[in-house]
């Protein structure tokens, strides 16, 4: 009998520590982070990532039908190149992520976009501008405006505030960002009475920009349009004021960058860019978010080397946020952790971000209409002006 007595009692206690074990235990959700790390858009994509894992910080739970997951964000390095993407998708794919955020960078965007669609997964881009990143893909949705519109704020802003009757574009030959802005430039810069003098194209690589500059003095270019990765700018930038250029620089919105300022610093040239954060933005959740980054990034030494050595608020790292609290929303009102459910929720959702309210059209496209344009000056960006299309 007391055999018996003991085996229950210790039968008991087993089934009670399982059931200790079962209560202390938490399940989890993954979010892909689908970014450069490394690359031409390193620097970019480190800060986009930034914003993502303040996000993470602030929010790391979610509640699904009465059930809290913890969230990890599973980040993978696309590299910047549009081969290196399709074995960084397919690694979010099979590590069984509910939903991914990004790319900074359009190229790759495009390039990893079937893979999430066939495997029923979301992504939610941050900064991916090209048209093409969402066109026919039902399962890519994002939180910025796209590349026509900024090509026809910079048209409006180079006529408006520059004076501009001539420009002059250059642009990387085979990246989709850059190519793609340039042409959205272009159309808008002449269907508005613009002359475009000149319209020419770099191979990756080039370190020697030159003859492109000197083409467009020569040309009687009034500014010169050149979205391009941050490697290119700098070196444009720099060698425009070593050859003297006084013709105003104009790009997108990946050249809100400190190694864009750090060129610029010390040089007379003037560079603006287009962009979809203000720091300096006093509404509610903007100012709520700009205080509780820069305490999180001045906290972390690494978070601070990552944003290029300073606590400034890149208005990617806005939108990286932005993705990953829109993500988190669309999981609790598909009150579901799958991938399809989760997808549809995305196509109604309405939220509050830190760059404005966000919703998505029939693509999945943010329904945005305008833009910020900034001054880059002595090694920081002054906010010149809210832009809207002509």
């Amino acid at each position: 009998m007391k055999k018996i007595i003991a085996l229950a009692l210790a039968a008991v206690l087993v089934i009670g520590l399982l059931a200790g074990c079962a209560s202390g235990s938490s399940k989890t959700i993954k979010i892909g982070v689908f970014e450069p790390q490394s690359g031409d858009n390193g620097a970019g994509g480190k800060q986009e990532t930034l914003g993502i894992q303040y996000a993470n910080s602030v929010k790391p739970t979610v509640t699904v039908n009465g059930t809290e997951y913890k969230i990890e964000l599973d980040i993978q390095d696309n590299q910047s190149s549009t081969d290196k993407a399709v074995s960084a998708a397919q690694q979010l794919v099979s590590d069984k992520c509910s939903v991914v955020l990004g790319s900074y960078g359009s190229g790759v965007s495009i390039a990893a976009g079937t893979y999430f669609a066939t495997a029923q997964i979301p992504a939610i881009g941050c900064s991916c501008t090209n048209a093409a990143v969402t066109a026919g893909n039902d399962y890519y949705f994002r939180v910025c405006f796209l590349d026509p519109f900024q090509g026809s704020v910079m048209s409006s802003f180079a006529m408006e505030e520059c004076g501009a009757k001539k420009a002059y574009v250059l642009s990387m030959l085979g990246d989709d960002y850059t190519v793609g802005l340039a042409k959205n430039f272009v159309s808008a810069f002449e269907a508005a009475g613009g002359t475009v003098v000149g319209n020419e194209t770099f191979t990756e690589g080039t370190a020697d920009f030159s003859a492109y500059l000197n083409n467009a003095v020569a040309a009687g270019a009034d500014v010169i349009f050149s979205p391009s990765a941050t490697t290119y700018a700098a070196q444009i930038i720099k060698q425009a004021a070593s050859l003297g250029l006084k013709l105003p620089i104009l790009a997108g919105d990946t050249w809100e960058n400190s190694a864009i300022s750090d060129a610029q610093k010390g040089t007379d040239i003037k560079v603006y860019c287009s962009t979809f954060f203000d720091e300096n933005d006093d509404s509610g959740l903007a100012k709520e978010f700009v205080t509780g980054y820069k305490k999180w990034l001045n906290a972390d030494k690494q978070n601070l080397t990552n944003n290029g050595g300073n606590d400034v608020v890149a208005a990617v790292s806005a939108l990286g946020y932005d993705a990953y609290m829109t993500a988190v929303a669309a999981i609790e009102a598909a009150k579901s952790t799958k991938g399809a459910d989760i997808q549809a929720a995305l196509k109604t959702l309405k939220t509050d971000g830190v760059t404005g309210a966000i919703s998505f059209d029939e693509n999945g496209d943010a329904i945005k209409d305008t833009a910020y344009i900034k001054q880059a000056v002595d090694g920081a960006f002054q906010f010149v002006k809210v832009q809207t299309a002509g």
